[in-house]
């Protein structure tokens, strides 16, 4: 981490971005701190949650239920990006437990919270009685957008970027009286690579008729976010290791499950499915809504004929009544 670098792409020529990481603000005589890194996240988070809401129809779904999602997802999911940091890293922590719940002082990972959170879904899900497939399809799509933001926040706080590199599309940072360390700028790599993957989602998977079954899009999810984070995790300086061993533990967990993934999309294309629970939402209501439209129809004939007796009614009286006129006389 370098919060106090200058930042430049020098690819984009002279431009150069030193802004602080963080405003600091007295309010009632207590000092406060904001964080960019704080800012860039909770957008990400709303994003994604506004996201979720949006779509969860199309999946059978409604709005509020996300909202109630997320009241159990998100404390859960930090907790879960903790604990995997912890393990990750426990030399660290083995001999100062009590730092473990220093989160304030940084220490968290992606996976561990996707983990978490995933698992959070099928619990809430189960009780919901909606199937795990529908909530994990509105859960990935919405995280995704969510990590095409959030990893932003890595750029502000100048952390997670890569080795030193030449490439063109390098980043520079500078230090105050230190010389211009040029590197591979990783956030972007992955924000760009995710950001391919959301549009996929959005404007192909849910278009009707694309998602065959519940599940689908998760798991495409977990394929292309598994797939960017096992290249780009590979060219990071700050990887968390598996203990005793060279093995980044989340370019590993990535890699796995990125050929899991593919390998059940694989499998699943030409086997049948049942209904996903959109559709079988849609057919029950259509279902409920058939009385009252047989009814309406019988109304509506009923009302029908009743007009038509009526008219054959008043054509006879007309009938009638003309037949008994007085004729009139012919001879003057």
């Amino acid at each position: 981490m370098m919060r106090d670098a200058a930042i430049s792409f020098p690819m984009l020529g002279d431009l150069t971005l030193n802004f602080p990481a963080s405003f600091t603000f007295n309010l009632f005589g207590h000092e406060f701190t904001i964080y960019l890194y704080g800012i860039v996240m909770a957008i990400a988070f709303l994003a994604a949650v506004f996201y979720a809401s949006r779509k969860a129809p199309k999946l059978g779904i409604k709005s509020d239920d996300i909202f109630s999602l997320v009241l159990w997802v998100l404390p859960i999911a930090i907790v879960g990006c903790r604990i995997y940091y912890v393990i990750s890293e426990w030399d660290r922590y083995k001999d100062n437990l009590i730092d473990i719940f220093k989160i304030w002082e940084g220490g968290i990972a992606m996976y561990g919270g996707t983990i978490a959170g995933a698992l959070t879904i099928v619990v809430w899900s189960h009780f919901k009685k909606i199937p795990i497939g529908a909530t994990l399809d509105v859960g990935g799509s919405a995280l995704i957008l969510g990590q095409v933001i959030g990893r932003w926040a890595n750029f502000v706080n100048r952390e997670a970027f890569g080795y030193q590199t030449d490439v063109f599309c390098r980043m520079g940072l500078t230090r105050p009286g230190e010389e211009t360390v040029h590197v591979h700028p990783t956030f972007l790599y992955e924000s760009l690579w995710n950001l391919v993957g959301f549009l996929i989602i959005n404007f192909y998977w849910y278009r009707k008729d694309h998602r065959k079954y519940d599940g689908q899009i998760f798991i495409f999810y977990v394929f292309w976010y598994g797939t960017g984070r096992a290249m780009v995790e590979g060219l990071r300086t700050d990887s968390l290791y598996i203990p005793g061993t060279n093995i980044r533990t989340s370019q590993l967990v990535a890699a796995c499950s990125a050929v899991i993934a593919l390998i059940i999309l694989l499998v699943n294309i030409k086997r049948p499915h049942k209904p996903t629970f959109a559709s079988v939402q849609a057919a029950e209501a259509a279902a409920d809504s058939a009385p009252d439209n047989a009814e309406a129809a019988a109304a509506e004939a009923t009302g029908a004929e009743a007009a038509a007796a009526e008219a054959s009614e008043e054509a006879g009286a007309g009938s009638t009544a003309s037949e008994s006129a007085p004729g009139g006389d012919s001879n003057e």
